[in-house]
């Protein structure tokens, strides 16, 4: 192999690497957003149910008036609805904060307040690691 070869094959691998680098940048920004307009929605589903007395179909009506409007997105199911609406409740009862540590790829998702722990069941509890375990593991990485 002659050395334009050998360069243009190291050029190829490195520009592989930034086009996958990118690509998980791409995705986590997309992720975070995601995460965003969950949370605000779980919020406004939140404010407008203690405001209005709607009817239990209220969560199918708004999953098929989102659907039909926002046909090639996923997450506007019924049942999704009603998950951002506990994540939203999971993450503010007890005035636990939420830390949104997404602004940047190179933080750590994290919860601001270590409340959150005694929130979790049992069974959960045991299966998580400790804090020194994912500061570790943050670093070696």
């Amino acid at each position: 192999m002659n050395k334009i070869e050998t360069e243009y094959k190291q050029w190829l691998i490195d520009l592989k690497k930034r086009i996958r680098q990118g690509q998980i940048k791409a995705a986590v920004k997309v992720n975070t957003e995601l995460l965003h307009l969950y949370w605000d929605l779980g919020h406004d589903i939140v404010m407008r149910q203690m405001e209005a007395a709607w009817g239990s179909r209220f969560f199918e009506e708004l999953s098929k008036d989102l659907r039909k409007e926002f046909p090639e997105m996923k997450g506007f199911s019924s049942t999704n609805l009603k998950y951002c609406k506990r994540f939203y409740l999971f993450y503010t009862q007890d005035n636990v904060e939420v830390q949104y540590s997404l602004e940047t790829i190179n933080q750590p998702i994290g919860i601001s307040e270590y409340k959150l722990f005694k929130l979790l069941p049992e069974n959960y509890k045991s299966a998580l690691p400790s804090i020194e375990k994912i500061e570790k593991r943050l670093k070696d990485n």
